[in-house]
């Protein structure tokens, strides 16, 4: 085997031959104690363990864009990316999916990026290097005019063969809004909770109920959020096909739309509460919702929908 030593001096890099070598050893003429390392040339395909990381636009914009790193398997590589994402003049949100390929990278080979069902991607072909090394961390960008849900494939364009896929819904990337009400901590708080405690429970929740009416007599207008919706969907039954149509109101051929789509029964829950939310407009507030589910019989969705009448 021939190989050299890199040798890092003052005035620059050198490639320095060697005199002898062993399986641990090498041995040259020392010039000087600088940094050194062994240069071996090999002929062998470098490969790589993929990921890859998804981040979404966030603007008031319906049409969706995202940006598409395929990167290498390496954590202070996607600490780089999460870093040129935060300083970019867009605000993103990182998108949550296994993002680890099925099959090792190449580097030097090209990949396509492909959209079920097709949007406008920029690049569509990209040529895999390790860009751990590089300041600019290289994307594709992809996007649908339309909001829909879509699944994102990366082909290896010599085989055909996919390297990595992932399925994008809706509840992917919806903003969830977070109450930034903090109860107040002090004596006459303490006191309130003490009293309240000694109460039976059904006592409690009546005066909660009784204070979601504002002084004038009109009901708060505060809309369910999707986290909320989320949270109950998790918690119906079987019975939620019934408890859409007999108690929400729905038809029949929304909750066949729905389940067209053939996906995750908790998120068919989550889409017929949706419907009920597009139907109601204004009215979809937990005071509504919990007057049309009020005889659900269900602990857990009733301590659900409380929850919803204490937040409001």
């Amino acid at each position: 085997m021939m190989f050299k030593v890199l040798h890092v001096k003052s005035t620059g890099a050198l490639l320095e031959y060697t005199v002898d070598h062993s399986a641990t050893h090498v041995k040259w003429h020392v010039s000087s104690l600088s940094p050194v390392g062994p240069v071996i040339q090999s002929e062998e395909t470098v490969f790589h363990h993929g990921a890859v990381i998804l981040y979404k636009a966030i603007d008031h914009n319906p049409s969706l864009s995202f940006r598409v790193y395929i990167a290498t398997n390496n954590e202070s590589f996607i600490k780089d990316i999460s870093k040129s994402v935060k300083h970019s003049s867009k605000k993103f949100m990182k998108i949550d999916k296994p993002p680890v390929c099925q099959k090792l990278l190449q580097n030097g080979k090209k990949y396509r990026l492909i959209s079920e069902p097709e949007a406008e991607i920029t690049p569509e072909e990209i040529e895999f290097v390790d860009g751990s090394l590089l300041k600019l961390k290289s994307y594709s960008e992809v996007y649908l005019e339309q909001p829909a849900e879509f699944k994102l494939l990366l082909v290896e364009i010599d085989s055909e063969e996919i390297v990595w896929k992932a399925k994008l819904r809706e509840c992917d990337w919806v903003q969830h809004d977070q109450n930034p009400n903090v109860s107040k901590s002090g004596t006459s708080g303490n006191r309130r909770r003490k009293m309240s405690s000694s109460l039976p429970d059904e006592v409690v929740y009546d005066k909660r109920m009784k204070q979601i009416d504002t002084s004038d007599g009109v009901k708060t207008k505060t809309l369910l959020t999707d986290t909320q919706l989320i949270n109950l969907a998790e918690k119906l039954g079987k019975e939620w096909v019934k408890i859409a149509i007999a108690n929400l109101k729905l038809k029949i051929s929304d909750i066949d739309a729905i389940l067209e789509k053939k996906e995750d029964v908790t998120i068919n829950k989550f889409r017929m509460l949706k419907k009920w939310q597009e139907k109601e407009q204004s009215n979809a507030t937990a005071q509504n919702l919990w007057n049309c589910l009020k005889n659900v019989n269900s602990v857990e969705v009733q301590d659900v929908l409380k929850g919803f009448l204490q937040e409001t």
